[in-house]
């Protein structure tokens, strides 16, 4: 699954500011209202129900915070690069500061867990990970992240 089908241009967030884990995820949560027609609540509620399970935050600066909401009918994604990084409850403790943000259709199953794997897969490649970080334009970025090949299918 290449990330073209759920990361558009428009869905980049080059430098964000956040304060904490819960701001971002407020303002991820207004971003995707504004670019999915979604409820910025159900969003945000969606994204707090599954930090509640555990925290998202995979390591290495990296987080992938993510939900399935009922009135979704495609995979969505957003990329966030922050200008600072927080505190996210990572698995290794370290602060994070690359964020992909990806919301499913409830029913989605199998294509959920593909895209989960597939957009880890890229960000933990430590080449684009420190490309992703030197980067503040938007346009780049979203290169970066849809020209990443696919070692193996999902």
């Amino acid at each position: 699954m290449p990330l073209t089908d759920i990361l558009t241009p428009q869905a980049i967030l080059p430098s964000v500011k956040a304060g904490s884990k819960k701001q971002l995820l407020q303002e991820l949560a207004a971003f995707a209202a504004s670019q999915s027609g979604l409820s910025e609540s159900d969003v945000y509620e969606a994204l707090l129900q599954r930090e509640r399970l555990g925290s998202t935050g995979i390591g290495h600066g990296i987080a992938i915070p993510h939900g399935k909401l009922p009135k979704l009918n495609q995979l969505f994604g957003i990329f966030a690069r922050l200008e600072k990084p927080l505190d996210f409850e990572a698995l290794d403790g370290e602060p994070v500061d690359l964020i992909f943000l990806l919301l499913a259709p409830e029913e989605a199953g199998a294509d959920h867990l593909k895209a989960l794997s597939r957009v880890a897969r890229a960000l933990r490649d430590p080449a684009i990970a420190q490309k992703l970080r030197k980067s503040h334009d938007a346009s780049a970025l979203f290169a970066m992240l849809t020209q990443t090949p696919t070692a193996t299918a999902a």
